[in-house]
């Protein structure tokens, strides 16, 4: 029999040793029962766990979908109250403190 080992650790932390052949032991030599529900909700938690750092990560390092830098955002984000009278009035102290960064140091 093979163990999930990753779920087993996770529903009995008290767990130091799992043999495949015959069992997963505490650290003073005793043997766990194992209750299969505890080792699948274990499981369930895992998965969902590594599906959370897998959309942070599909976002932001490696994934299709990865975001601008935070750079890029805040240039769009600029040029979009740049481009609307409202919103230059609304968002005046964001806006004016940019422009005056990018008037001080125009494009070549």
């Amino acid at each position: 029999m093979e163990y999930d080992h990753k779920a087993i650790y996770k529903a009995y932390p008290e767990a130091t040793l799992i043999r495949d052949d015959d069992g997963v032991y505490k650290a003073d030599g005793s043997q766990i029962t194992l209750v299969q529900s505890d080792i699948d909700a274990a499981r369930v938690t895992l998965d969902a766990e590594a599906a959370a750092v897998k959309y942070k990560t599909d976002r932001t390092t490696d994934g299709s979908t990865t975001y601008a830098s935070t750079g890029d955002q805040l240039d769009l984000l600029w040029h979009a109250i740049d481009a609307d009278a409202d919103l230059k009035v609304k968002f005046a102290s964001f806006y004016n403190s940019i422009k005056a960064v990018k008037d001080a140091n125009p494009k070549p």
